[in-house]
């Protein structure tokens, strides 16, 4: 399975605050130093921005109110792989339609170099990890072309590109004071979570289902991004005890006799497709129902974590996006109830809708198979 098919949809659409403050963008030249270790000059803030992942255009929405207004092409991957996330998109911001398409879905796979020059943008945003053959000749080509390009990430290292990635992105677009307000609210609920998890010996082992009910089971991350997650958020992530990639593959068998201490499924745009409904629009008790079909037709409800009430079910498009701080108050509540009773994500979502994103979360993000479990 292609390691962006296993956890990389979009992050939620969020809202322009209603009370946002005036953009105060910086002018003249910048200097910028990106996730590669290169040094980009741009002789002022981008207007005219290529996204090799239209997903990127969320991140930018963390920081503007109408990111659609600077994407002058992007990649196909949000339309394609979150069609719920990008009806919203469009209807809140119609001219997405109109967005010329210049990478297929991948990691900048499948770039077209036609495309971008076509669309004269003043810079090239793409993301981080191997690039295939392909793209990176494109962006060579881009670069003696004088067209400069970034490269930001969310998903390869979150734990450690996450606040970089964002710093760049306001660099770029001359918005460093919204950067830096988003850095204060993040950096604050990351430091929360590890004063709570502070001087805890043990690790619950922890079973993650990817995609489940979606995928033959038992779909699992490995010692990946996702392994990364989990850690912080004080589990252990037994699919990377036996998988040595991003993801692979257990046996029912070898779950049983690991006997995790908790279960988490993952799930997105499922409605229908056997999978476990999360994400924009989903009711929160459609995705509990889908969460216990899943257990029950997977024969995973005999697991003791399940009996005992801490099986639960979490958007996989957490790990490619900079809320990602939801996702690991949830997690840290679940593996740590007694710790971490007072860390509240619905309450982060609530903030970050109401202070810096450009279309509201509206959905069920996350789910337990028993209401109120993972709380003491």
């Amino acid at each position: 399975m292609n390691r962006r098919a296993f956890l990389g949809t979009t992050l939620p659409l969020l809202a322009a605050p209603a009370l946002l403050p005036r953009l105060a963008r910086a002018q003249g030249p910048i200097q910028v130093t990106d996730l590669r270790g290169r040094s980009v000059t741009l002789p002022r803030p981008a207007r005219r921005v290529v996204l090799a992942q239209a997903r990127h255009v969320l991140a930018v929405g963390l920081l503007h109110p109408d990111p659609v207004s600077l994407v002058v092409g992007w990649g196909d991957d949000l339309r394609g792989m979150n069609p719920p996330d990008y009806a919203m998109l469009r209807a809140r911001f119609p001219r997405a339609d109109a967005i010329p398409i210049v990478a297929r879905a991948g990691q900048n796979a499948n770039l077209s170099l036609e495309g971008i020059l076509a669309a004269q943008p003043d810079l090239v945003i793409a993301s981080g990890g191997p690039l295939h053959a392909e793209s990176e000749n494109v962006l060579n080509r881009l670069a003696a072309a004088g067209i400069p390009t970034v490269v930001i990430d969310f998903f390869s290292n979150p734990m450690r590109d996450t606040r970089r990635s964002m710093a760049i992105l306001g660099q770029v677009l001359g918005l460093e004071e919204r950067a830096a307000a988003f850095d204060r609210f993040y950096t604050a609920r990351m430091e929360r979570i590890s004063a709570r998890l502070a001087g805890a010996e043990a690790r619950p082992r922890v079973f993650v289902h990817a995609h489940a009910g979606g995928t033959a089971c038992c779909s699992s991350p490995g010692r990946g991004a996702f392994d990364s997650i989990v850690r912080f958020a004080g589990g252990h992530n037994i699919g990377a005890d036996t998988l040595p990639g991003n993801v692979g593959q257990l046996s029912l068998e070898y779950i049983l006799t690991q006997d995790p201490a908790v279960y988490v499924a993952t799930g997105g745009p499922y409605g229908g497709r056997g999978g476990i409904s999360l994400g924009t629009g989903v009711e929160a008790s459609t995705a509990r129902q889908d969460l216990a079909a899943v257990l029950q037709r997977e024969k995973l409800a005999v697991l003791p974590a399940v009996q005992a009430g801490r099986a639960h079910a979490i958007w996989h498009g957490f790990n490619d996006t900079p809320a990602h701080i939801v996702m690991l108050e949830a997690l840290a509540r679940w593996f740590h109830p007694e710790r971490c009773a007072d860390l509240d994500p619905a309450a982060t979502v609530a903030a970050l809708n109401a202070g810096f994103l450009a279309l509201p979360m509206e959905g069920t993000y996350w789910t337990d198979l028993r209401p109120g479990a993972g709380t003491p």
